[in-house]
């Protein structure tokens, strides 16, 4: 049960972070995307050698393709996963509660990822489901890659933390910036509507990229090894 209590508790920060960062302050997607990428960085020194932080259910799609976690561990951390991020948007949407003015997650939309008029750059259903996609394939690659028996042992939440970071800068103006179906989750629950219409996207791009980011490392990796 640790290492599931230690998946929700590494979504639940890497969530109240940028999703804090992204309601809360007024940092725009510079302090956004190093919100997201340097609470990942933090819990992946943190938690990586109770569960390997996944903290996305990308990522352990992408593990689990790669064979290295079982089908039922993969089920446990996705439900982990989701509530984990759950809690922080509740907790998130409580602060702004209690905060000046009478906040409301469906008008102002909460951070929720969405194409069409609710992307920030009125990006179209399939600009959204590339971005998406191929932005969450970098990232799993890049959690593949370096947590590889072959590659350096220690570093790896640098370069991830690092690629979450980055791929925020091409994400959010497209769609808010997922790459992760649990963040998503999370406030579409509480803006629902047009939020909950369009969640599938980013539960399907993300999984969709988690399988590329699977056959590429599959495919790159020397046979044997």
């Amino acid at each position: 049960m640790t290492k599931y209590a230690a998946e929700m508790f590494g979504t639940f920060v890497l969530v109240f972070a940028g999703l804090g960062a992204a309601v809360l302050g007024q940092v725009g997607v510079v302090g956004i995307a190093l919100a997201f990428g340097i609470s990942l960085m933090a819990m992946a020194y943190t938690l990586g050698p109770i569960s390997g932080c996944h903290i996305n259910p990308a990522v352990s799609l992408g593990m689990f393709l790669s064979k290295r976690m079982s089908l039922n561990d993969m089920l446990f951390y996705w439900a982990a996963q989701v509530i984990g991020a759950i809690l922080a948007a509740a907790v998130v949407l409580v602060i702004l509660h209690f905060g000046p003015g009478n906040y409301d997650a469906h008008a102002a939309g909460f951070a929720a990822n969405g194409y069409g008029e609710h992307s920030p750059g009125s990006y179209s259903m399939l600009s959204a489901f590339l971005a998406e996609m191929f932005l969450t394939m970098i990232l799993v690659v890049t959690v593949l890659g370096t947590t590889d028996n072959r590659a350096p042992a220690g570093f790896a939440g640098i370069p991830i933390g690092l690629t979450l970071t980055a791929i925020h800068f091409a994400g959010v103006p497209v769609t808010n910036g997922s790459f992760n179906p649990a963040r998503s989750i999370a406030p579409a629950i509480f803006v629902g509507g047009w939020a909950m219409e369009q969640i599938w996207l980013f539960i399907v791009a993300p999984m969709v990229g988690a399988v590329l980011a699977s056959r590429v490392y599959l495919w790159l990796k020397p046979a044997g090894k």
